[in-house]
């Protein structure tokens, strides 16, 4: 829950790229020029590669509305015009955009027929004689129209999709690189991309037409080492659009083969994405058309400035709840004093005493739980347990309650402060509760929350974490004879997120949320009570 973005609590669940809203067919009835192809699309077992298309679709992912851009990509997977490499330069490809806020249109475009059911061996063994060009020849006219075709398909329906029309490029590998850069030559008004991106593309000269007043900007990458000796195709473009005074950007890296896409191979190539990303923002395509996400991510950036200076004085923010903690007198005779110690989430549930910057979640939690009660609210946003054991003694120790209850972890999973190892973070609550017990106060461990996605760290999937967690901290408390306090299960959809209902970003409760928490605290703290008492 990183308190830069997560604060505002306005970002919705982002959407994983496997969750396609819709597949398109490119044409109303057969494909134009191939009308006789009977040949139906197939993919292999292992689902990496798809081949024998004739009928060619668009795959539409979309983000969440709420991270929308307005910026739509057409991505082109490549495979020698025979096979889609559907993931490596497809779908990974898809979910890396998409969580960025672009929406993207995945093109399967027109292939020539496989005749096994092994299409990457059989392409292989193609590639190595002496006439395959001349055999791929007759084919690329066909896809270079599908991909104009899309193109032309996307503008058309850009108020469908919420995406501006003058916002819609094209990125393409190998085979999907020549899709992408002809797109670039002899386009019309309506099928003319506004930014090209072919990926260690093969554009021979003869595919190559004249480059319009009005060419759009192109990215190009490829690795000198490519053994199909494709990287001069990249520079020869490059220079073409530099002689002719059009924007263009080049990355040639000294390693990397061909058809890297997203693999990773922990070189250079690897962070080809980010540049091509970054390049976007420098276009301005990565700019918010929605004044209202726009507005969300402004404030976004004061958040993290904010924090940024907070944490170089104080990396575990000792000092954040220091006046409030010398203002709370000792505990009195039977005083039920409880101190809940967390990070956002916990924060969030009392509110944020009224710091200017973060008016705009004011309302999320529910203060009222807390008033009339001797319960102590010491929830800092975005705190990892490392932070949280560091301060442990100042804001639980030092207040003398009866119970504490702790909810921790979930930063951790995130990142927020690196890397870490999930037996750590155990070790850290554990070290939290045994502070605790040395010190005559009951525990109660809580359950991490459910999240589907981090908006902040999208790359992260949190729920195999979270459930490894949650077990150690449920076995940790049934041996020890801890309150293990479940909000997970009371709270989980079916894919293991926390629902819309009860959430406004997908990782902080709501109103209704906290309203399904509260009695299943008191239930605990009650219990931990009444093990004190034994």
């Amino acid at each position: 829950m990183r308190i830069t973005i997560i604060l505002f609590a306005s970002l919705v669940l982002m959407t994983n790229a496997k969750a396609q809203s819709k597949i398109i067919p490119l044409y109303n009835g057969a494909s134009p020029g191939t009308e006789n192809l009977t040949y139906s699309e197939k993919i292999t077992a292992d689902s990496n590669l798809v081949y024998n298309v004739s009928h060619p679709t668009l795959t539409v992912y979309s983000p969440d509305p709420n991270i929308a851009n307005g910026t739509a990509v057409i991505v082109c997977p490549g495979g020698g015009f025979y096979i889609h490499a559907i993931k490596v330069e497809g779908t990974e490809v898809a979910d890396y955009l998409i969580k960025k806020g672009i929406t993207v249109f995945l093109l399967k475009y027109r292939l020539g027929q496989s005749m096994t059911d092994k299409p990457g061996e059989e392409l292989g063994a193609a590639m190595q004689k002496k006439d395959f060009e001349e055999k791929i020849k007759p084919l690329i006219p066909f896809a270079i129209a599908d991909g104009h075709a899309a193109i032309q398909y996307v503008r058309a329906h850009a108020a469908e999709y919420k995406i501006a029309p003058n916002r819609i490029g094209i990125i393409g590998f190998s085979a999907g690189g020549t899709v992408t850069a002809c797109s670039a030559f002899n386009y019309s008004a309506d099928n003319r991309p506004d930014f090209v991106a072919p990926i260690y593309a093969y554009v021979p000269a003869y595919l190559r037409g004249n480059i319009a007043m009005d060419a759009p900007p192109i990215f190009l990458v490829a690795a000198s080492d490519d053994p199909l000796g494709l990287a001069t195709h990249s520079v020869e473009v490059y220079n073409s659009w530099l002689n002719t005074k059009h924007s263009a950007e080049l990355h040639l890296y000294t390693n990397g083969g061909h058809g890297f896409g997203m693999r990773k191979q922990n070189i250079p190539t690897d962070a080809w994405i980010d540049r091509f990303a970054e390049w976007l923002g420098f276009l301005g395509m990565m700019k918010p058309i929605d004044p209202k996400v726009a507005a969300h991510i402004e404030s976004q950036e004061k958040l993290n400035q904010y924090m940024a200076d907070l944490l170089k004085k104080d990396w575990a923010n000792i000092g954040f709840y220091e006046k409030e903690n010398s203002q709370i007198p000792p505990p009195a005779p039977g005083e039920k004093r409880v101190v809940f110690m967390g990070n956002s989430i916990t924060q969030v549930w009392r509110g944020w005493n009224g710091n200017p910057l973060l008016e705009m979640i004011k309302g999320l939690g529910d203060s009222a739980f807390f008033v009339g009660r001797p319960y102590y609210d010491r929830g800092i946003g975005g705190q990892t347990t490392g932070q949280m054991l560091v301060r442990f003694r100042e804001d639980v120790i030092n207040l003398k309650p009866a119970v504490v209850v702790i909810m921790a972890g979930i930063n951790d999973i995130a990142e927020n402060n690196g890397p870490s190892k999930l037996e750590d973070v155990f070790g850290n609550i554990v070290s939290m509760a045994e502070l605790a017990k040395l010190n005559h106060i009951q525990v109660v461990l809580s359950s991490v929350m459910p999240a589907y996605n981090f908006p902040w760290r999208p790359s992260i999937d949190p729920k195999p974490s979270i459930k490894s967690l949650n077990e150690m901290i449920r076995n940790y408390c049934d041996k020890n004879d801890i309150v293990y306090l479940d909000y997970f299960t009371a709270m989980a959809d079916e894919r293991k997120g926390l629902p819309q209902s009860l959430s406004l970003d997908g990782v902080h409760p709501n109103l209704a949320g906290y309203k399904i928490m509260e009695p299943l605290a008191e239930k605990a703290i009650d219990k931990a009570f009444k093990k004190a008492i034994r």
